[in-house]
């Protein structure tokens, strides 16, 4: 994957230089930057795959420059303030990196980047939600119909104009929004959690005031859906907790 850096530190850019350097195979750097300006300028004159994105920097901030990138480019935000990570959610980042980014956390983001990268490059033109039951989601991907049990649905992910599929045995890809969806599943099952994501209450694991574990993904709670879901889950569940 083609990929920038954009962090106002030099300390911050050459810290991921050495990271992006340690996975040869995967990622092809092709320049790093200070500022936002300079860096959409790049972007307008070339493809790039994946930005690792700085978020607090004078002048145009992270967030406010992930808004102008291209859909067709997937961004990792690393930073050193853990309070914009679900800010992070709400613009289909792909990861949040917190400073000092440890080696085996960045690989697991950009595994994870490559990973949407080929689910991108082999998008559907057409797809979309055919039905939905009580027990079941028909789902047409790839130019073929997939049936999946809603009970092995872990939770369904925004990414650009698509959603994806989660279970545990496989990814699966359709043209569709995660707010189109959402109407359709079942509510006392499926909970909205941030703009990007879904989740399936018979999956978690644990939860606390900012995030949800199901299994090894942390899925976090956008400021917005924190009261419904704490509401809606916690009642549910007949759980007493002051959190």
């Amino acid at each position: 994957m083609k990929c920038i850096i954009i962090d106002d530190e030099p300390l911050g850019r050459k810290a991921i230089e050495l990271l992006v350097r340690e996975m040869p195979n995967v990622l092809t750097p092709v320049g790093s930057f200070s500022n936002a300006e300079a860096a959409g300028k790049f972007l307008a004159a070339n493809k790039i795959d994946l930005v690792f994105l700085d978020i607090r920097m004078p002048g145009v901030d992270g967030i406010e420059f992930a808004r102008t990138i291209s859909r067709d480019t997937l961004v990792i935000f690393t930073t050193a303030y853990p309070q914009y990570a679900v800010d992070s959610y709400e613009l289909d980042a792909v990861d949040y990196l917190l400073k000092p980014i440890e080696q085996e956390r960045f690989r697991k983001a950009v595994v994870k980047a490559a990973d949407y990268l080929a689910l991108l490059s082999a998008k559907p033109q057409t797809g979309g939600v055919e039905s939905i039951t009580a027990e079941q989601i028909f789902v047409k991907a790839d130019r073929r119909f997939f049936r999946i049990l809603l009970r092995d649905i872990l939770f369904i992910e925004g990414l650009k104009d698509y959603v994806v599929i989660h279970t545990a045995e496989k990814k699966i890809i359709t043209k569709t929004t995660l707010k189109a969806i959402n109407e359709q599943l079942p509510p006392d099952i499926f909970l909205r959690t941030n703009k990007s994501y879904i989740v399936n209450a018979n999956h978690i694991d644990s939860f606390d005031t900012n995030d949800i574990f199901i299994g090894r993904h942390e899925l976090a709670i956008g400021a917005s859906y924190r009261n419904g879901f704490m509401e809606r889950f916690v009642q549910k569940n007949t759980v007493q907790i002051n959190l």
